[in-house]
């Protein structure tokens, strides 16, 4: 698909494979989602270490995000990459700055639109009030959201499965309702952000699962006010996050039987306890007809490389880090497992039944992905303005990935029994 562009810069979307967290992350094109540029962060991707760029997206560089309007007169956001071939960026604001504000709102459309809303002094007066009812509103569904911890979502059947997904993920809808909403109250005083590039994961996927998991024992960063750190520290005790080092922070998962998308969010996955986690993960790797045993090794094999890796850095600490889980829901093509190359041709998607069970393809590395991201709260001793310095692995996350990969293997095992 080409990339939308206007007035010399990209027209941004809601990523709707967003499935945990509470930034923004936007859509930039098929292959590059982008999010509020946060320092530390920022410093994290351009800091990297050789080994551990297959576990983390790719960094794809910086870009400035306004408001503009288009032709109709409707308010846009626009992202003009910093560091390509575009010949009008010498009046951006490039200082480095961490968004209070954040994004957007849902649109059912394939633009982010604020609907003939123009923001002028006049304007803001005539409807603060209308803004505050609205915001109110915005809160009342988002706290829906949050009892409505478990949700299906029928997705129709006719057409490509994956264009009819981005109308169903409540987390990212609420999510970027209520941002954009505080992004426009704030519009009069600022008009640009920075935001980072950085590679979609879910592209190659027609219709991605997604495991979001907060890793490690300790969440809050090293700078975190007290309030801040009490509040982190009162949500890991009462989570699986102080036993085994890893909580559910989101899920999306495609059942084709049903033609259902399943959703999972983060109010739930604090809630689990640790066989609660483990029958989650269960639930993950069920497509509702019967379990994906052949995504377990694939799995198993690139948490225990990234275990590797990670035990292997120094001073490094990834608090409120999380990993993300990723594979294709499509369902299946019924073949055994020697199968000719040459029979793996021309097979419909209706060859898959609950005997599948009993088949299997040969999966690759590439059958799944396994990625960290969020490092908005990471520290290493090379950042060199740090007052606290670590030393050794991050025990908190590698005890964590000890016990996502135990569990994931006793879900293995339990099943082909």
């Amino acid at each position: 698909m080409e990339v939308e562009h206007y007035s010399k810069g990209v027209l941004l979307e809601p990523f709707i494979h967003q499935v945990g967290g509470h930034s923004c992350v936007l859509r930039f094109n098929d292959e590059t989602i982008c999010k509020p540029l946060i320092q530390r962060e920022h410093q994290f991707y351009e800091s990297l270490p050789a080994d551990m760029r297959k576990f983390t997206p790719q960094y794809e560089g910086v870009a400035s995000v306004s408001f503009e309007e288009d032709e109709d007169g409707n308010l846009c956001l626009i992202a003009y990459p910093l560091n390509g071939d575009h010949n009008s960026l010498e009046n951006l604001d490039n200082s480095d700055c961490e968004p209070k504000n954040k994004l957007l709102r849902w649109s059912n459309k394939k633009t982010v639109l604020l609907e003939n809303e123009k923001l002028t002094k006049e304007w803001v007066r005539q409807h603060r009030k209308e803004e505050k009812m609205k915001s109110h509103k915005l809160e009342e569904e988002f706290e829906w959201l949050k009892k409505s911890e478990v949700l299906y979502y029928s997705v129709e059947k006719k057409g490509n499965v994956s264009s009819q997904v981005k109308h169903h993920n409540p987390w990212s809808m609420k999510c970027h309702q209520q941002q954009l909403q505080r992004m426009k109250e704030n519009a009069k005083h600022r008009n640009q952000y920075k935001f980072i590039l950085l590679e979609n994961l879910t592209s190659r996927y027609e219709v991605p699962c997604v495991l979001d998991l907060k890793m490690g024992t300790r969440q809050h960063g090293d700078d975190a006010s007290e309030e801040k750190k009490a509040n982190q520290i009162k949500k890991c005790q009462q989570s699986t996050s102080a036993v085994i080092g890893v909580r559910v922070c989101g899920m999306q998962v495609y059942q084709p039987g049903t033609g259902q998308l399943m959703f999972m969010n983060k109010y739930h996955g604090r809630k689990l306890s640790v066989q609660g986690f483990k029958e989650a993960l269960y639930q993950f790797f069920h497509n509702g007809k019967y379990l994906r045993r052949e995504l377990f090794e694939p799995v198993l094999k690139k948490l225990t490389e990234l275990k590797s890796v990670l035990e292997k850095q120094e001073s490094y600490r990834f608090y409120s880090s999380s990993l993300l889980i990723i594979y294709d829901g499509k369902e299946l093509q019924e073949v055994t497992v020697d199968s000719d190359p040459e029979d793996l041709e021309g097979l419909s998607e209706e060859s898959s039944d609950e005997s599948a069970g009993a088949y299997a393809y040969k999966p690759t590395a590439s059958s799944v992905d396994v990625r960290m991201i969020d490092f908005a709260h990471t520290t290493c001793r090379y950042y060199g303005e740090d007052s606290v310095v670590h030393e050794g692995q991050d025990t908190g996350y590698v005890f964590g990935l000890q016990n996502l990969i135990a569990i994931i293997k006793e879900i293995r095992d339990e099943s082909s029994e």
